[in-house]
């Protein structure tokens, strides 16, 4: 019998019999070790213990202790035993995908009623009985037309679709959960009692389109999430709790932010209230990029399809944009043009009015672009998912020496805008050149050692992702942390040769010859919309003051008092301060706590003693306790802190 090698992680080889699986292998090694297996790596892919293995390799065996496979293969298990458990207690529902994701898996299914949250609960029964069974999972690889017989005469048409779908040269392989059958790809557990049966639930249903066309059937889809045990089940479960209460959505009903409806849908419509965060923050990027040496433009909208066409992005981002088609003048062809998706290709149009120098670089230009991008209605999530947005966008053209300084400099920009904002920390992930790529080894050498001095001189840490660059430079991602552990992409800086080269983009150097700049795109927020969404999450509502809609609200306790609030209110007006009366014949415990709601920073109520004295007493939001100040050391220390932070004295 032929023979192959394998090589284990501490170096040492063993020759065995082609076709040997890895639970040969982890039998061969010890007996501990067999009953501990739970899954391999062969060459750095995720291997079944059944599977196997045909040529030299190398090979490590997995165990519940580690982690991503673990977790992984428990998810993937308890998609294919809820699915069993659905048809077990509702044989007539058909099971189409159920893929690992995020914290767990969902699964969909086509049934004409409704689940219900009654329904999880018998779900969640009929599994763990399937569970505490230890059921047998096996395995087998069937040829195609075997598979589709017995999918077609079980009825079951949509595994019938997605096997059509598999590439002819992809093996068909078939799961087995105890008697129960699913097409899979695998790897799966060796036998259902492997899974914990306390760190697992099902969270909720929603509805999702098959295979994300609307005009296909809709499915039901279940989701549910799944840990190695009890504790991380728990924690997690209280994560959620967490985050629901920080939710942006319901916190932009509770503050009266902004609404979105059917006739615009992924598109805001703001509120007083919420207008006022969006303007106080365009304000402040505006101030701070005005320091920062940037010229502010404004570009078109609705832009003709042919610079679309010469940027790229006809060909490769159509299905993202938004396409208008109108009658120039009843001429025989219509004129096609697109909302931009992005500002980039009328900057450049910018740039290119007017002959550039040397001297004229690095520009660093601006704009609070309004953008558009067709995102699928599923994937639409309140304002951090939307299909239209305003950006920070901004693009630095320079030469190649000046990469360098404008990257540092930016870095440090972030860095205090960033601060400011909230966020004391930020990864930076550095992605360098792809196997495919267009420009010379040593300009990617010039621009990549660039970038990297430029984070080493901000001394921030960073991490490397080979390859992850786009095929024309390498770029620079920033990731924020939030209150509660949830990692958000919002900043960016990225070079670009390869647009000015597409876009005829150029400027007379030193030597009197034209030369390509370089395009460096940036963006600290990302898009408005997401970015306040992450810091009403991150702050649960409770929002800087000076970022604050509603900073203070003044309240009587009692109806003499009403002179006196219209007096205390158009004092801080007039110190710059967001205030409104309120003088309705409710408690002053009503009051509090309707404005708490609000997430309103401030509460100063005012009663007999408090007209008399020409105080008030201040709670601040979150806060029991209370303090009786006079109306000129109040309007001062608010005063103070509605400054925004780049106006603050230092």
């Amino acid at each position: 019998m032929s023979q192959i090698t394998l090589t284990f992680p501490d170096g040492n080889t063993r020759d065995v019999p082609i076709g040997t699986t890895p639970a040969q292998v982890a039998e061969s090694i010890s007996k501990s070790l067999s009953k501990k297996a739970i899954s391999a790596q062969v060459d750095g892919a995720h291997w079944d213990l059944a599977w196997p293995i045909e040529a030299d390799a190398k090979i490590s065996i997995n165990t519940m202790q580690d982690d991503d496979a673990a977790l992984e293969l428990i998810r993937h298990d308890l998609a294919h035993i809820m699915a069993r458990a659905v048809q077990t207690i509702w044989p007539d529902v058909k099971v189409t995908i159920g893929p690992v994701r995020d914290f767990g898996w969902f699964y969909d299914f086509d049934r004409a009623e409704p689940f219900t949250p009654e329904d999880l609960g018998a779900i969640e029964a009929e599994m763990k009985r399937i569970i505490a069974a230890r059921e047998t999972v096996r395995t087998e690889v069937w040829d195609r037309e075997r598979a589709r017989k017995h999918y077609a005469d079980s009825g079951e048409s949509f595994k019938v679709e997605l096997l059509d779908r598999i590439p002819g040269d992809e093996p068909i392989r078939m799961y087995w959960h105890g008697e129960w059958q699913d097409l899979c790809r695998g790897p799966h557990l060796q036998h259902t009692g492997q899974i914990p049966a306390d760190a697992f639930k099902l969270t909720r249903v929603s509805s999702a389109y098959w295979l994300g066309d609307n005009t296909r059937p809709q499915l039901q889809r279940i989701y549910g999430i799944a840990f190695r045990n009890r504790d991380d089940l728990k924690m997690h479960l209280k994560f959620l709790e967490e985050a629901e209460a920080r939710d942006h959505r319901r916190l932009g009903r509770e503050m009266d932010l902004y609404h979105m409806q059917e006739e615009a849908p992924g598109q805001v419509f703001w509120h007083p209230n919420g207008w006022t965060i969006y303007t106080t923050l365009q304000d402040y990027m505006r101030r701070r990029q005005r320091r920062g040496g940037y010229v502010e433009v404004n570009t078109p909208q609705v832009v003709d399809r042919k610079l679309w066409e010469a940027s790229g992005h006809w060909d490769k981002y159509q299905d993202h944009m938004f396409i208008v088609e109108v009658d120039e003048e009843h001429a025989r062809e219509k004129a096609i043009n697109a909302l931009k998706p992005m500002n980039c290709p009328c900057h450049v149009q910018v740039f290119n009015q007017g002959l550039k120098s040397y001297r004229d670089l690095p520009l660093r230009m601006a704009e609070f672009g309004s953008c558009a991008r067709y995102e699928p209605s599923g994937a639409l999530h309140g304002i951090m998912r939307v299909r239209g947005f305003t950006q920070d966008d901004g693009h630095i053209f320079c030469t190649e020496d000046q990469i360098q300084a404008e990257c540092a400099a930016f870095i440090n920009f972030l860095s205090e805008t960033y601060r400011d904002l909230g966020f004391e920390t930020f990864d930076i992930a550095f992605a360098t050149r792809p196997e495919k790529r267009v420009g010379s080894d040593e300009s990617w050498d010039h621009v990549e050692g660039a970038l990297e001095a430029a984070i080493k001189s901000t001394g921030n840490p960073y991490r490397v992702e080979e390859g992850d660059g786009a095929f024309y430079g390498p770029k620079l991602d920033f990731y924020l942390t939030d209150a509660i552990g949830r990692v958000w992409q919002c900043g960016t800086f990225q070079v670009d040769p390869n647009l000015p080269e597409r876009l005829g983009a150029s400027y007379i150097g030193e030597d009197g010859n034209k030369h390509r700049p370089y395009m460096l795109h940036r963006a600290v927020l990302g898009s408005f919309e997401r970015f306040i969404g992450i810091l009403i999450e991150n702050s649960a509502g409770k929002l800087p003051f000076w970022l604050a809609p509603r900073q203070v609200v003044v309240a009587s306790i009692v109806s003499e008092a009403d002179d006196y609030v219209a007096e205390v209110v158009e004092a801080l007006t007039k110190a710059g301060i967001r205030a409104e009366a309120d003088i309705r014949n409710e408690k002053i415990n009503y009051k509090v706590r309707e404005h708490s709601l609000g997430k309103v920073p401030a509460i100063l109520a005012i009663g007999r003693q408090e007209v008399e004295d020409r105080t008030v007493t201040l709670r601040r939001l979150g806060e029991k306790a209370t303090q009786v100040i006079s109306l000129d050391e109040v309007t001062a220390a608010l005063s103070a802190e509605a400054t925004p932070p780049d106006l603050r004295q230092k």
